[in-house]
């Protein structure tokens, strides 16, 4: 953790630069200015993978973690933390529509003592950061065992709602009523807090498990009539939630965005020629179900985050190659792009060789630099970011992070447009 010394000195350096919204905008609808770059961190709850470091800590030992990340962002000069409050079906905050999150105390629904997403809110924004909350809209628990959810679950009380599928429990994306319910339940913290996006990540319908079905056949005879097949009406479902989603979140605060962090495929350019050169083993598009170029398309979304975890040259998704389809997918919608860079991948044995390079990182952002519509990066996740373990961030920082541009407290610039270029 930072010094109080250093902190300010951080935070108040004279090479600070800050997002202008009176920008001309290029590309995607970003601030031409390089200011107006997102510069993030993913910090995860979910089975305490960042943050709590473990359950069942004090209120203050938690709250001591939380702004340990964002000083650490301060330090890195960094301007956006990404918090997963809604890990599974469950909430960080005081949720009227779900349990306290098992990550803070080791038991779903016991309260924390504190709130952890208000808290967060204020903390960023004292340190000029945007916080971007994260939510998991149906995953519900890493189990098939609904009786180990608190009793009060909404799974509990609508076990109809409720599938198991590889091991987990996931909310039924088919049903009309599930999908009011988890926007409800995200809408919640868009009232009560002053966040500045709505983030998913790259769960929708879940990833596909070898021998396993879905069982969705009840739903699909009841609401899929008017659709060529089950796999269609599946991704109607999803585009309903994120298109619905988008507008509720503008009636209630036109200001905060809403971005979505997918799996970097949406199709093979083998199974369809508009998409990317790839040979992914999994395309969002059949695989999740998830049609993430559309979302992009019709402007249903503020900014999309691709996951683009590979490295330059990797054989069957090069990061280059992945990057340039997103850079013209997003080309004249006035939707942003961030890149999700894979950390967590730099200097771990496991991985390939490029990864064992600290300069792998500080390559995308020099590449990236050469594609006017990417808007910023996002480093998956908080525990690398503070481990660095081989000081990929810290070259990342060095070669690229020379000012701490601030995007807060600008946060009510104006919105790009909605609306698409009406094109498939």
């Amino acid at each position: 953790m930072l010094s109080a010394a250093g902190l300010l000195a951080a935070m108040t350096t004279a090479g600070d630069a800050v997002a202008s919204s009176a920008g001309r905008r290029r590309g995607g609808g970003l601030p031409e200015a390089a200011a107006g770059q997102v510069r993030g961190m993913w910090v995860a709850t979910v089975a305490n993978l960042d943050w709590p470091s473990e359950p069942g800590l004090t209120a203050a030992r938690q709250e001591a973690e939380l702004f340990a990340y964002l000083d650490r962002a301060v330090e890195l000069r960094l301007n956006t933390v990404v918090l997963q409050v809604r890990p599974t079906a469950d909430a960080l905050w005081p949720s009227p529509y779900e349990p306290w999150a098992a990550c803070l105390t080791g038991t779903q629904g016991k309260d924390p003592g504190w709130d952890p997403l208000g808290t967060a809110v204020r903390a960023a924004h004292d340190r000029s950061l945007e916080l971007h909350a994260w939510f998991n809209p149906y995953r519900v628990a890493n189990h098939t065992d609904p009786s180990r959810l608190i009793a009060s679950h909404p799974a509990r009380k609508h076990p109809d709602w409720v599938v198991p599928y590889g091991g987990k429990l996931y909310y039924n994306p088919g049903l009309p009523e599930v999908r009011r319910f988890v926007q409800d339940a995200m809408l919640d913290a868009v009232r009560r807090y002053d966040i500045d996006a709505v983030h998913w990540d790259d769960y929708f319908y879940p990833y596909p498990v070898a021998g396993q079905t879905f069982d969705d056949d009840a739903e699909f005879e009841r609401y899929g009539g008017g659709f060529a097949d089950r796999a269609a009406w599946r991704r109607d479902n999803i585009d309903r939630l994120v298109r619905e989603t988008g507008e509720r979140i503008r009636a209630v605060k036109p200001h905060v965005r809403f971005g979505i962090s997918p799996f970097a495929v949406w199709r093979n350019k083998e199974t369809d020629p508009l998409g990317s050169d790839t040979r992914a083993g999994v395309q969002t598009y059949d695989d999740l179900y998830a049609d993430t170029r559309k979302w992009v398309r019709e402007g249903w979304i503020d900014y999309i985050c691709p996951q683009i975890y590979w490295h330059l040259g990797q054989t069957a998704a090069d990061y280059a190659k992945v990057l340039a389809w997103w850079s013209a997918t997003v080309r004249g919608t006035g939707v942003e792009l961030y890149v999700g860079e894979a950390l967590y991948k730099a200097g771990d044995p496991a991985q390939a060789e490029a990864w064992q390079d600290p300069a792998e990182l500080s390559r995308h952002l020099t590449l990236a630099g050469d594609h006017d519509e990417v808007g910023g990066h996002v480093f998956f996740s908080g525990k690398s970011v503070m481990a660095d373990r081989i000081g990929a961030m810290r070259r990342v920082v060095a070669d690229h992070y020379t000012d701490r541009a601030r995007l807060y407290p600008d946060r009510g610039r104006a919105r790009p447009s909605r609306r698409g270029p009406g094109r498939g």
